[in-house]
């Protein structure tokens, strides 16, 4: 794994000052540079960005030299700063509900997520399925349980838009997913980020802009 990840603005104090709900790095575009069994390095304007993925992200991303584009999220410790790479705003959602869980770590999060969809994972909990998490490398009986308890009332929030009577939200095209980043700089929650999009992108349509998206689902959201 490449020993370095680039260059970042603010040292490490500084950075645990950040509220941890609003990433600092929303999302790179640039060239994939580099990967390995579960990271990559993306190459933005001659940066390169170390980023830990699932394998499902891994796949996605093409082929080295290719143009790429990740949702993030930064992860920050005491003595560790790591960048989560996610090829979906709704895998990063998914991650970071996942992580609120007591046991589950960044590595848990992602060996879930390499093993299972979003839409399975969202599935599992939503029916309290504690053995289709089980499937994910290091994810024993009593953490899977735990698991899908915990996220059973949040699952359908988060993948389903109001008035879809338990269907996941289809949030299709990248202006969708960067009005749900957008919401979420703003400090609103990934659940209700999405779901206010999705709304704004039923009643739109799927040609709608992002800032036609941000506008209404800012209404939504506040709402």
């Amino acid at each position: 794994m490449p020993s370095t990840v680039g260059a970042c603005p603010l040292a490490l104090d500084q950075i645990l000052l950040v509220p941890q709900e609003q990433s600092m790095i929303a999302k790179l575009k640039g060239l994939l540079d580099e990967t390995g069994t579960d990271w990559a390095v993306i190459d933005v304007a001659g940066v390169g960005y170390l980023v830990h993925c699932s394998s499902k992200t891994l796949s996605a991303l093409g082929e080295v030299g290719e143009a790429c584009t990740v949702f993030t999220d930064l992860q920050v410790s005491e003595n560790d700063m790591r960048l989560l790479g996610f090829a979906e705003a709704g895998e990063r959602d998914w991650f970071r509900l996942l992580t609120q869980v007591q046991g589950v770590g960044s590595k848990v999060a992602l060996a879930i997520l390499s093993a299972l969809s979003t839409q399975e994972v969202q599935t599992a909990c939503a029916q309290g399925d504690a053995a289709m998490v089980a499937r994910a490398q290091g994810v024993g009986p009593k953490l899977a349980g735990r698991i899908v308890n915990e996220l059973k009332d949040k699952a359908g929030a988060l993948l389903t838009a109001p008035g879809a009577a338990g269907s996941p939200a289809t949030l299709k095209g990248s202006a969708s997913a960067d009005a749900v980043s957008a919401l979420e700089n703003l400090g609103f929650k990934p659940a209700i980020a999405t779901r206010a999009v999705a709304t704004a992108q039923g009643e739109l349509g799927e040609d709608a802009s992002e800032s036609e998206l941000i506008r209404v689902a800012l209404k939504r959201a506040a709402g």
